[in-house]
């Protein structure tokens, strides 16, 4: 029997998939509503496979090791692993540079 791990999404990764969903429901609610079920299914195998996802290549440089991605083109779902826990902590256009998302991140907690 494999051990599962329980995902929980961080408010940070919730309002990230909010924000992407409600930007492509502009244009189409149906193309929205398949990207969430994409998402959500990319991220579900991460209950039985938490491991699957590598390494974030630019936190890797820092050697900040206990953050993982998947990427579903052209998001990238952030994650780390705690015990039998999975935490998605961003959904990050790929696009976009990674270290200054996060960077900002950091700046403007609250």
């Amino acid at each position: 029997m494999s051990n599962r791990y329980k995902v929980i999404w961080s408010k940070t990764a919730k309002l990230d998939l909010e924000t992407i969903i409600e930007y492509i429901a502009e244009d189409s609610i149906t193309n929205a509503l398949n990207i969430l079920s994409k998402i959500k299914t990319k991220t579900s195998v991460l209950v039985n496979y938490p491991m699957r996802g590598r390494i974030v290549p630019e936190l890797k440089e820092y050697n900040i090791l206990q953050y993982r991605e998947i990427i579903y083109k052209p998001w990238r779902i952030i994650y780390k692993i705690a015990e039998n826990k999975v935490y998605v902590v961003s959904v990050i256009d790929g696009r976009r540079n990674v270290e200054d998302v996060l960077l900002d991140r950091l700046i403007n907690q609250k």
